[in-house]
Parts: structure tokens; sequence; C-alpha cells
């Protein structure tokens, strides 16, 4: 069976490092808020170029502290709007949502799958204070056009960046882009934890300031509560494990798009679309998933699974089509819909095996629907 990823591969190569922090963090006995915390803080800050870190719980907390904290400090409301593109995983609409804000979903580009740029600003309103964008599979998703509708419109960008980690536009990291930037660490991430962890970066003291405070249930000084916060707190632990893994993300990073690129080259069959790298630009694209488009997707599925490969969609039903959203139901967004049809993830990942890539190649080559 070729895994579609193999975890236990992954940190095996991190082992005795991760094994040796761990012993030495209990024997510490500290564990939150500690120097662990605050060197993975100075190493991201000092990798992705921005001024501010501030780690948290997870993924969906670092983009709702960030709604939060331009709440709290005025610059938006309840009922505000915040364009984000129909085409994402649900965690960016919730951090919108439980904000009380209300998303406004934009179809995707049919060649990155990312929010298409160049529709977004028919959607702006006067209620518009934001635009959510994904930097989806692990290409970036920015251009002049988006940095020139913030400055007409008097927007906020956000990134949710829980994807991209390493991937640059015009030699800046995604995480550096907008105002603030959301990271996961999820597990299976290029850079994961052993567990739930998340990031916020900005160069805005401000917001950091009160991400900060909102995160450890609103206070800075114990005992002392300025907001109504929350418990989003990034343990020594991962942060250690983190640091850790850090140092080798571009190592890791180059080999996914080693993969991705025999993939492109080699995978020729008529019944299959593959990705694009839209700017043209190897380092625009990190390859957290290699997404192929097919309308024979589950044949193709099934055809796989009998080979002994595995694989997974990201994702199979867009947001304002989930039940918890059924107040969106009738949001007109059809590439979208078509496109979460048609799409199935690869295996990919910095520890796959040259024969495996070979296999799924070959493999893939010879399905006939």
């Amino acid at each position: 069976m070729i895994k579609f990823l193999d975890l236990q591969k992954v940190n095996s190569l991190y082992a005795n490092e991760l094994k040796n922090v761990a012993a030495q963090i209990i024997d510490e006995g500290w564990f939150l808020n500690g120097k662990w915390n605050e060197k993975f803080a100075d190493n991201l800050k000092e990798y992705i170029g921005c001024e501010y870190v501030i780690p948290c719980g997870n993924g969906l907390d670092a983009l709702r502290l960030i709604f939060r904290a331009y709440k709290e400090m005025g610059i938006m409301k309840d009922g505000d709007e915040v364009i984000v593109p129909a085409n994402t995983y649900i965690a960016t609409v919730l951090a919108i949502t439980d904000n009380n804000l209300v998303p406004v979903f934009v179809d995707p580009d049919e060649d990155s799958y990312n929010i298409n740029l160049e529709k977004i600003e028919s959607f702006i309103t006067s209620r518009t204070k934001a635009i959510a964008i994904v930097h989806l599979y692990g290409q970036v998703c920015w251009s002049h056009k988006l940095k020139e509708l913030k400055e007409k419109y008097g927007l906020k960008i956000v990134e949710d960046n829980a994807q991209s980690i390493g991937a640059k536009w015009n030699g800046v990291h995604t995480g550096n882009l907008g105002d603030a930037a959301g990271f996961s660490f999820y597990p299976g991430k290029n850079l994961g934890a052993l567990g739930d962890s998340g990031a916020i970066t900005t160069n805005d003291e401000k917001l950091a300031h009160i991400v900060k405070a909102l995160a450890n249930y609103g206070s800075v000084i114990r005992y002392v509560h300025d907001y109504k916060g929350l418990n989003s707190r990034m343990d020594e632990i991962q942060a250690a494990f983190l640091s850790i893994k850090l140092k080798r993300i571009d190592e890791r990073n180059h080999i996914r798009k080693l993969i991705a690129k025999r993939y492109m080259d080699e995978i020729q069959n008529p019944y299959i679309t593959l990705p694009k790298i839209v700017k043209g630009d190897i380092d625009s694209h990190v390859f957290h998933l290699f997404v192929i488009r097919t309308p024979y997707r589950e044949q193709l599925q099934n055809y796989l699974k009998q080979k002994g490969i595995e694989t997974l969609i990201h994702y199979p039903t867009p947001v304002h089509k989930q039940s918890c959203y059924r107040e969106y139901a009738t949001t007109s967004c059809k590439l979208s819909e078509c496109i979460q049809k048609e799409i199935l993830s690869l295996p990919i990942s910095s520890v796959m095996e040259e024969d495996e890539v070979e296999i799924v190649i070959n493999v893939i080559n010879q399905f006939k629907p």
C-alpha cells in the first residue's frame, strides 16, 4: 500500500531529537508559555520575515483570534463582510462566522483553485472590511491587483497560511504578504506538530498585543483580564518539536517539489487534468497537496485503491453547501461546485520513495474509464 501520508515515516526523521527534547521538558517541568514558545516564535519570525509571531492552539484559532482582535480594535463589527474563497476548508469560514462576521463567497480561478483575484472587486460593498485569502494546496494566492484593492477600499487582508509555509511571492514568504496570517501545524501539514498547534504572524504591533492577550483568557497580566478571551496556547513540547522541524522545512518542501515535477512531467492521461503553477515560479508552490481533476473521479479513486494507492478528496463539499451553513445554500459558486466533484489528491510527501512515485505515475497512465 502506498499511503497518502505516512506520518510515522515523516516523524522518524526527527525521532531522536523529538524524544530528547520531550524528556528535557518533562524534567524541567514547565509546560506552557515558556522558553520553547519564545524560541519557536523567534525562529518562525526570522523564517517568515515578519515582526510578530504569536503561537496558539491550532489553525482555526489563529484565524479566529485575528478577526476577534480586529473587532476589539474597532476595525470590524458584527455584520461586516469578509470576502472568502468558496473553494476552501471550512476553518476559513468558521473563523469569520464565529466572530459574527458575514462570509461572501467568491469562485476560484480554474487554473490555481485559489480565489479568482479578478472577480473580488465586484463583490466589495460598503460593509466589506476584509479579504480572506487562502494559499490553497500550497500555492501562493497574491497579486499587485490585491494590494491595489486593499488600498482603494481600505481593507484588511488576512492570509490563511495553513497549507503553504515556505511558499514565496517575489521573494516574500506567505504569512508576510497581508496584514495578518493564520498558520496551522496540524500533524499532516508540511510543518506538522505531533498534535494541534497554530500561530499568528503580523507586522502590526497593536494587533499582536491583542491577539496574544485574547489567546490567554484575554489577559496580559495574570488575573487581570482586558478582554473576554479564550484559552488557545501552544504547549512547550509542541513548540520544541516545531522548532526542530522548522530547521528543515525548505529541504522537505524541496522534495515535495521534485515529486510534483515528476507528476506533472510524466503523468500523461487524457482523462486527467494536472495542476498548474500559475506564477510559473517553483518558489510559489510548496505542494502541500497534489490535486488532479477528472470527471471520472469515483472510478479513478476505486481503481487506484485496487492498485494499492491511497488518495483523498480536498474537499468533497463546498462550505456553502454544508448543512451547518444552510443559510448560504442558494449561493451560486458554480465553478467551485464543479471542481469539488472532480478533484482528487494523490500521495505526495517528503518521505515518498522514488519507486512509489514511479508506481503512481504508471498506474494513472494506464487508467481508462
